[in-house]
């Protein structure tokens, strides 16, 4: 027996080595088929990211032979017929050779390095397409190309939106060029992200800040940067058209350009950069010109303001006709209240704006005083000299009363010989005083008349006090009128006031 178990022992320790044996070998193999699965997961994942891209993939060795091929990369090409299609050789596919997409490839493992090109193509549906292709060597042993990964992308879509956008910008800009209005291109990028840094900061009042830091407005205005002008805006800003500008188009110094730039700087701030707006620039010449600019963002560049376009028509002429038509109007206005004669206001005038000054006395508690006065024995003067020296004397008594006035004060001519002085805010005792000044300097005057006449005139005075006298316009001229009355019955050449019955 102990033999036996010599020679069974042996057997026995090599079975219990073969059966932990196998179970290692097992526990292997389920380690193989889960790592097995995996890799059939990863690369059906693969398959399905590569099949599901918009791009075209493929992968070739160095001879040029398929090793891997999405579906998008077999739709876009006529491939030859194969049950297999990477069992296929690259540089064997005539339309790709046709197209030099082969040679792209050639050159990408000669160089051994990235290749990107741009390729017309036919389409299998006989579409003219565009592609752009991205090749990579995939490195090999000894640092030789092991092959090549190609990424294939249809962009003609895109190369047809760029070719509509070289075709807009081109017409933009022959537009821009060809306007008969004054046309510049700025650049307000930089300027719009210092503003949002000095907002970042804090700074919410932007003019507040300008005028604080007065240089803040030279160095916003030089983040400005001018992309483009044409030849209106030269002939505008007084540059000859063969001479391009040097320097600023607009003098930086003047108080003007401050208060341009500053408002254009507060646009930019506000995000407002399309408004109309009247402004007074400075030429090369020196020259002042009213513009009426309006700015307008480019299409596309609403969110950097890389591109905006003003337009700017010179209103100068416009402007100075419009002063002139006011002018013109003012004057026209001033007439139809104004003695033909004296120059004095009118009648007309007298009544409208007694009555607001009256209004205006009842509510402020303030006096009003009207003087009415009459040139004494004015018929000897006409009887002796004539008519037209009458006139004449007539003239040179209103610039007498004129030269005693000062505003508010006011004299009419009322009527021949008679003339009427208004005075705001007069009480009777000041009324008097201007009223003996006023016949002082009559007295004081030699006239001289047509022909070097000379003739001495003398007038007689009423006064009247609102609200002393009449609490309204009617009766304030009828006290001061009795009040004249009064005068020329006594004798004449006298002041009088009027007196409560």
């Amino acid at each position: 027996m102990p033999k036996e178990l010599e020679r069974t022992e042996p057997l026995l320790s090599e079975i219990e080595t073969l059966r932990r044996e196998v179970t290692r070998l097992k526990d292997i193999e389920q380690r193989c088929q889960k790592a097995d699965g995996a890799l059939k997961a990863i690369k059906e994942r693969n398959r399905l990211l590569g099949d599901s891209t918009p791009l075209g993939i493929f992968t070739i060795d160095a001879q040029g032979v398929i090793t891997g091929i999405n579906r998008k990369m077999l739709s876009m090409f006529a491939w030859p017929s194969s049950d297999d299609p990477a069992s296929m050789n690259i540089f064997d596919c005539r339309p790709l050779t046709a197209s030099g997409i082969v040679a792209d490839i050639q050159r990408c493992i000669a160089q051994n390095k990235p290749v990107v090109t741009e390729r017309p193509y036919i389409s299998p549906q006989g579409a003219n397409i565009h592609l752009r292709c991205y090749f990579s060597p995939v490195p090999g042993s000894d640092d030789a190309v092991g092959g090549v990964m190609a990424i294939v992308e249809d962009y003609t879509d895109m190369k047809r939106t760029e070719e509509a956008l070289r075709e807009s910008e081109k017409r933009y800009r022959q537009l821009f060029q060809s306007a008969p209005i004054a046309l510049i291109e700025w650049d307000v990028s930089h300027l719009k992200a210092y503003l949002e840094k000095l907002r970042a900061s804090d700074v919410t009042n932007f003019r507040e800040y300008l005028e604080g830091h007065p240089r803040e407005v030279h160095h916003c205005w030089s983040l400005i940067k001018t992309v483009d002008y044409n030849q209106a805006f030269l002939k505008l800003m007084g540059v000859a058209d063969s001479a391009g500008p040097s320097g600023d188009f607009i003098p930086t110094e003047a108080e003007g350009f401050l208060r341009m730039a500053r408002e254009i700087i507060l646009l930019a701030a506000a995000g407002n950069t399309a408004e109309e707006r009247e402004e007074t620039i400075v030429t090369t010449t020196g020259e002042p010109k009213i513009v009426l600019g309006k700015s307008l963002v480019v299409s596309g560049h609403e969110d950097t303001l890389e591109r905006v376009a003003i337009a700017m028509v010179d209103i100068s002429q416009r402007k100075k006709a419009e002063a002139a038509l006011r002018e013109s109007e003012q004057r026209f206005r001033d007439q139809a209240l104004r003695d033909g004669l004296t120059g004095l206001y009118n009648q007309r005038y007298l009544y409208q704006s007694l009555a607001v000054w009256i209004d205006g006395a009842k509510n402020a508690d303030t006096p009003i005083s009207v003087i009415f006065m009459d040139l004494d024995h004015f018929k000897t003067i006409v009887d002796t000299h004539g008519h037209l020296n009458g006139s004449r004397a007539i003239q040179k008594v209103a610039g007498t009363i004129a030269n005693c006035l000062q505003e508010p004060a006011f004299a009419v001519a009322y009527a021949g010989d008679e003339f009427v002085v208004v005075l705001p805010g007069m009480d009777q005792p000041r009324a008097l005083q201007k009223a003996s000044e006023i016949r002082a300097s009559m007295k004081n005057t030699v006239y001289v008349l047509d022909q070097g006449i000379e003739v001495r005139l003398r007038a007689s005075f009423g006064i009247a006090t609102f609200p002393q006298h009449a609490t309204d316009l009617n009766g304030l001229i009828a006290a001061a009128d009795q009040a004249l009355f009064a005068i020329k019955e006594a004798g004449k050449d006298a002041v009088g006031q009027f007196q409560n019955r």
